[in-house]
């Protein structure tokens, strides 16, 4: 498999030049950039991965995430000095994936870039020559099982890499009511805290924004007070 393609934009050079090491010792090629405007310039179809600081003189981190997702929806790993979960949420609403608060371990970083990258080299592409694709279809919605390419009432939807695979879960378990824990732990592929709840609740609320008529009623995706979420295949 060819080494997959990160982008580093961070201003500190210390911090920079420890995680290109530790990035390049995994076979990772690391383009670096010291400033929002300077990683939108680098930015290509084959960036696999953007890590992101969010505060940076200039265009700042933020920013950056929401210049990156009027073109693409490569996964992004925010990182940051703050660690509130306001900041989270905001960053996450901005477009970022992930969150790692600094100062943080190279173990810690080196985990997340790692699922991140595995969740986008799965659900990213087209390849396979001669594959006949297959869809999943309920509720005026067409979700390839192979990769990400969601129809809604006909229009084809750009979602994110999360939002995708909540999407398809959901679909693939009809009326089944899925708790914000077990929505996290099957599609994050990490252990559940009472704060990444409002994680799910974000994305979920970014996904309703794509795919249903109207996101302030939402009749496909739909919230069971005190329980979680479930897909209605009688929606349309």
């Amino acid at each position: 498999m060819e080494t997959a393609k990160i982008l580093l934009i961070e201003d500190d050079q210390d911090i920079r030049e420890g995680v290109r090491i530790l990035l390049e010792s995994e076979s990772y090629t690391v383009t670096e950039a010291d400033s929002g405007e300077a990683g939108l310039r680098l930015l290509t179809g084959d960036t696999d991965l953007v890590i992101l600081d969010v505060m940076m003189p200039g265009m700042s981190g933020l920013k950056t995430c929401e210049e990156i997702r009027k073109t693409s929806y490569v996964p992004i790993l925010f990182l940051t000095a703050k660690a509130q979960e306001s900041d989270k949420l905001i960053g996450l609403m901005a477009g970022g994936d992930d969150y790692l608060a600094k100062p943080f371990s190279y173990a810690e970083l080196l985990g997340r870039v790692k699922a991140l990258l595995r969740r986008y080299q799965v659900y990213r592409g087209k390849a396979g020559a001669g594959r006949t694709d297959r869809y999943l279809e309920a509720a005026g919605l067409r979700v390839n099982l192979d990769f990400n390419q969601v129809f809604a009432d006909g229009e084809e939807k750009e979602l994110s890499t999360i939002e995708y695979k909540l999407l398809l879960l959901m679909m693939q378990h009809p009326r089944r009511i899925f708790s914000a824990q077990q929505l996290y732990e099957s599609i994050w592929e990490e252990p559940y805290f009472y704060t990444c709840s409002n994680t799910v609740m974000v994305h979920i609320s970014k996904l309703r924004a794509k795919i249903e008529q109207d996101p302030q009623k939402p009749r496909r995706i739909a919230t069971v007070w005190g329980k979680g979420y479930r897909f209605e295949t009688a929606a349309g």
